[in-house]
């Protein structure tokens, strides 16, 4: 029985085992695919999420870069400002610093050097194929382009070479490029002034304190653009070498325009080294001829030696000074009135005045009015007038403007000083709202002042004048003429007209100089109020004059607009 019960016992637990045995092998094949499947399924995950990492690095670097390069950018561009702005009289705006770019190649990253100097070729045909290939492959880094435009700066972003690096810097750029040249002057790759205006105020234009505050001029835009317009027409009609024209306050000595031509572009960052770019106002230095006799006539109508009425009788054709014979052009009367010497712009009459008044007294008058010195001034370009000596014939030759030399923005200056009232001006760039004489040198009188404008009107509106083709109607146009000699250049002329407007009461006084000028016999000239051709004339009178006349008939309405806008504002003030 016990045996019986072990084998049932023992069959039991066979049975019992091989179904757990069987069930448990079922188990363990599904388990076993279930891992075959789990493993492929971290496999692709672990896969995708190789490419997730991958592309999230990617991007967070990307990010990085450009959060970066955004922060490089941002310090860069939000950097104040290292120069101030500089505007006109009128608030437009003349220069200011704006970032820009330079190009610099890195040469490890250009892949495909023979495409790169081809793309190069092909978009900046200025740069040299030659020295770019050679420092591609010999430097690691280097300039491309400096002082990129921004269509500069377009055509290199769209070649897509990692190897461009734009770097940003400050720039000065001058929005009326040509027209004030000669006046603003650059600045060097530092930010530091190195001409013109640029230079002379560089410490205030660089003053923190007032980045803010723009440098305000006394110059107007819109009279500078019609003065230049006028000269770079006159070039051309009279074909001169240069030309210039200034125009300034009598009263406060405000320049409002300073044209030289030729000029240059203030943008494009070149070496000027030829002598025609001077600037003809203020650095050039030139015997201005017969602008003289004004000074000589002024001084002798202020020493009470002649009145405007006096007769100079028995005026010889020449006369003779040591080696030289002095003589006039034209023909004159043996007797001229003072004016008349003046208005119909004698030598000889000149002469025998200055001979009246004497050497001493004429010198000390020509350095009064600073002829003979280095004019103060807003620039650095300014000439210095010739080392002059009082000997032999001086004062017979300074009397009618020969061998003495000054710069045209002095004489316009002793005329602004002899016609305002008598009062010694010193010509700035700065704005000015004080015009008070009171503390001011007295040049002349104002009775001789005055004297003075009649006898520059006569010059301009009688028959006899010499500037008859100013003479333009509503300005009451005065002025005196000069057609002189440049000794070195040939014997070629300089002409000039320095003008003043109104004549009974003067507000400004402009200045026109010509180098060389030609005849022009297709002009219709409208001289003494008739129709004139065919005339191939080279004095003063037929050509700087007749470009006054131009520029005056332009520039009237401006500044008479101008008077009457700061008329009325006083008006409105002193009513309230």
């Amino acid at each position: 029985m016990k045996s019986k019960k072990k084998n049932f016992i023992h069959e039991n637990q066979k049975s019992f085992f091989f179904n757990d045995f069987l069930e448990h092998s079922q188990k363990n094949k599904k388990s076993n695919k279930s891992k075959v499947h789990e493993d492929r399924l971290y496999v692709l995950f672990s896969f995708f999420f190789s490419l997730i990492l991958i592309f999230s690095i990617s991007i967070f670097s990307t990010s990085i870069q450009e959060s970066n390069f955004q922060g490089y950018k941002k310090k860069n561009y939000n950097h104040p400002l290292l120069r101030r702005d500089i505007l006109d009289r009128n608030g437009e705006l003349m220069a200011r610093n704006i970032n820009s770019y330079h190009a610099i190649v890195k040469s490890d990253l250009i892949k495909n050097k023979e495409n790169f100097i081809l793309k190069i070729k092909l978009n900046f045909p200025k740069i040299s194929t030659i020295k770019l290939k050679k420092k591609l492959n010999y430097k690691k880094k280097f300039y491309l382009k400096r002082r990129l435009t921004e269509n500069e700066k377009n055509k290199l972003w769209s070649l897509g070479e990692k190897g461009i690096i734009l770097e940003p810097f400050q720039s000065r750029v001058y929005p009326h490029g040509q027209l004030y040249s000669h006046i603003l002057g650059q600045i060097d790759d530092d930010n530091y002034g190195i001409s013109g205006v640029e230079s002379y105020f560089d410490r205030e234009l660089r003053d923190r304190q007032k980045l803010k505050k723009p440098l305000v001029l006394s110059l107007d835009s819109n009279v500078q653009f019609l003065i230049k317009t006028e000269l770079k027409k006159a070039m051309k009609d009279f074909r001169t070498n240069s030309a210039g024209g200034l125009l300034m306050n009598v009263k406060t000595g405000e320049v409002l325009s300073l044209v030289s031509l030729p000029d240059y572009n203030l943008n494009i960052r070149e070496n000027i080294s030829d002598i025609k770019y001077m600037n003809q106002i203020t650095k050039g230095v030139f015997e201005l001829g017969s602008v003289f006799k004004t000074f000589t006539i002024a001084l002798a109508l202020e020493e009470n030696i002649l009145s405007p009425e006096t007769m100079i009788n028995n005026i010889p054709d020449n006369i003779k000074c040591s080696t030289h014979s002095i003589g006039d052009i034209h023909d004159f009367p043996e007797s001229l009135s003072v004016e008349d010497i003046l208005i119909r712009s004698s030598n000889i009459g000149s002469l025998m005045i200055a001979r009246q008044i004497g050497k001493t007294k004429l010198k000390n008058f020509i350095e009064k009015l600073g002829l003979l010195r280095v004019v103060d001034f807003e620039l650095e370009e300014i000439g210095k007038p010739h080392n002059f000596k009082w000997g032999k014939c001086k004062l017979e030759t300074v009397s009618y403007g020969h061998g003495i030399t000054t710069t045209p923005l002095q004489a316009a200056t002793a005329y602004a000083s002899i016609t305002n009232g008598g009062y010694m001006v010193k010509p700035t760039l700065q704005l000015r709202k004080n015009s008070n004489f009171e503390n001011r040198a007295s040049i002349v009188s104002k009775k001789t002042s005055n004297q003075i404008n009649k006898m520059l009107r006569k010059v301009v509106n009688e028959e006899k004048g010499t500037a008859g083709n100013a003479n333009i109607f509503g300005y009451d146009v005065g002025g005196k003429t000069g057609t002189a000699k440049n000794y070195k250049k040939n014997k070629k002329s300089i002409n000039t007209f320095i003008s003043i407007f109104p004549a009974n009461k003067p507000k400004y006084v402009l200045l026109v100089i010509l180098d060389d000028p030609k005849g022009a016999p297709h002009l219709n000239y409208h001289y003494k109020g008739k129709s004139a051709l065919n005339i191939s004339r080279t004095e003063a009178g037929w050509n700087s004059v007749y470009v006054a006349g131009k520029i005056i008939e332009k520039i009237g309405p401006i500044l008479a607009i101008n008077n009457n806008e700061v008329h009325n504002t006083h008006v409105v003030k002193k009513n309230n």
